[in-house]
């Protein structure tokens, strides 16, 4: 007869059920954990870009961009307000100097010339008829002022011979001082006729100075536009090739307005852009390293742009072989400002493998396997990355991304 096993036994009989599914839960985890461990991924070596260290220089560098332009340009402006008539060179073509690259329209400037010229002789026929109207009036005044004199001489008789007359006893007093009265009239009204001559004079200078300094003026200006005007056929300054024009037949520019660029095409500089971020290590004479197709050129930051826009600072490079044979206008280059200079350190090539930090883990090979290891990064440009530590020359480490291995510590390789 069978028996109903008690409360004790079957809670002991729950616990060693439990205890045994535990383990065999907690083996199969540990299985899992040590296969994966303990499994080690086979990697064909061809599908690898690997580098061997050396040891060698290396230059830091900042990454920027930039675009070839001429060394000199000129810039041409229009000289007056007028319409574009004839466009002389088109873009690309080569101009030699005091050619005209295109012709303005200059019949209004020509109209305000001939209105300025008829306005001069006008001041001239004014001049000319002051100088008349000025001299007649001194004239006048001359006359009489020698009249005058010669009445003050009569009147000086006059008082001499009542003088003598009351000396001898033919005259009276009286006589006497009516004709020294008159004397004394007649001198004052010739002071007063000399200072209105002199005055007279005077105005005239004055009169025909001022309508000079206007002639003067005028004719400056007419200099001026006359100058303006043989302009109007807007010439290069020096010979080159005609970068841009403005072709538009017709349109109304003003003065100062962009006609035309002539770039000397034989030297190169390069403009160059990077982050703000970055601007605390440029400075002018910094070395520059330019890249064309996996050639380098050498130069140097020769001006910084004072102004930042939009977050980027503008500078730009005078190359050492400013007329290389690979520049051409606008052609975009790599640019590389180099910041640092270290000899006799161990490098590899750069690759997807670098992630900028300072420490990372890489992959050295070793016969059939690549070991990882955790090294110390140090400088690095476009070419290479320094290695500080656990690395040596001649080890051939993998420079292909491993982000999906680096938690690994052995692949096997394959050939």
């Amino acid at each position: 007869m069978d028996r109903e096993l008690s409360a004790t036994v079957q809670r002991q009989d729950k616990i060693k059920t439990y205890s045994r599914i535990g383990v065999i839960g907690l083996l199969v985890v540990l299985g899992l954990l040590g296969f994966r461990m303990f499994l080690q991924p086979t990697v064909s070596k061809a599908t690898l870009r690997t580098s061997v260290a050396t040891v060698g220089a290396i230059e830091a560098s900042l990454t920027a961009s930039g675009v070839t332009v001429p060394e000199t340009e000129e810039i041409i402006t229009s000289p007056i307000a007028a319409r574009i008539e004839k466009v002389m060179y088109r873009p690309g073509e080569k101009v030699t100097t005091g050619e005209s690259v295109l012709q303005l329209d200059k019949e209004s400037t020509l109209t305000s010339f001939a209105k300025l010229k008829d306005e001069q002789r006008l001041k001239q026929n004014k001049a000319s008829k002051l100088r008349i109207d000025l001299q007649k009036d001194l004239n006048d005044l001359q006359a009489q002022y020698n009249i005058k004199q010669m009445r003050l001489k009569s009147l000086a008789s006059v008082v001499a011979d009542e003088r003598y007359l009351l000396e001898i006893g033919g005259g009276t007093p009286e006589n006497t001082k009516q004709a020294e009265l008159n004397l004394k009239v007649a001198q004052l009204e010739l002071k007063l006729l000399a200072d209105q001559i002199h005055n007279k004079k005077q105005a005239m200078q004055a009169d025909l100075k001022e309508l000079g300094f206007e002639l003067d003026m005028q004719g400056r200006d007419m200099a001026e536009l006359q100058r303006t005007i043989s302009q109007a056929e807007v010439k290069a300054n020096r010979a080159g090739v005609v970068t841009w024009v403005n072709t538009d037949i017709g349109a109304t520019v003003n003065k100062g307005d962009v006609l035309a660029r002539v770039a000397d095409l034989s030297s190169f500089k390069i403009k160059a852009s990077i982050s703000d971020a970055y601007a605390g290590q440029l400075h002018a004479g910094g070395p520059i390293i330019i890249r064309i197709n996996d050639i380098n050129l050498r130069g140097t930051i020769a001006t910084i742009e004072p102004t930042v826009t939009n977050g980027i600072v503008t500078f730009f490079v005078q190359l050492d072989q400013k007329n290389h044979a690979l520049l051409r206008p606008n052609l975009r280059v790599e640019v590389y400002v180099v910041t640092a200079y270290k000899d006799k350190v161990v490098r590899v090539k750069n690759g997807p493998f670098y992630n900028g930090a300072y420490k990372q883990a890489i992959f050295v090979i070793k016969k059939s396997k690549a070991i990882r290891r955790h090294v110390d990064i140090g400088e690095s440009n476009f070419d290479w990355v320094e290695l500080k530590n656990k690395v040596a020359a001649g080890e051939e480490i993998i420079i292909s991304d491993m982000k999906e291995y680096e938690h690994l510590a052995e692949i096997n390789l394959k050939n």
